[in-house]
């Protein structure tokens, strides 16, 4: 799984526990949201008042975990 602009919010959450942490970590409290079903990733993002630099950021941080080997 490749973590994307247009990745919903939900799949983040269910694709690793680490990944959940980073959305936290950037300010984003997305687990247990009822939006968090139907949002994108970059929709969060902007709601949340961050820049375009932190969706990248984002972005990379949790691919990072993702694709990180066991």
């Amino acid at each position: 799984m490749k973590i994307t602009p247009k990745t919903p919010i939900n799949k983040i959450i269910k694709s690793k526990e680490e990944a959940v942490e980073i959305l936290l970590s950037y300010g984003l409290q997305c687990v247990g949201c009822r939006f968090s079903d139907s949002d994108l990733l970059e929709d969060i993002v902007k709601l949340h008042g961050l820049s375009e630099e932190d969706l990248k950021n984002i972005i990379k941080d949790i691919n990072s975990v993702i694709n990180k080997k066991k």
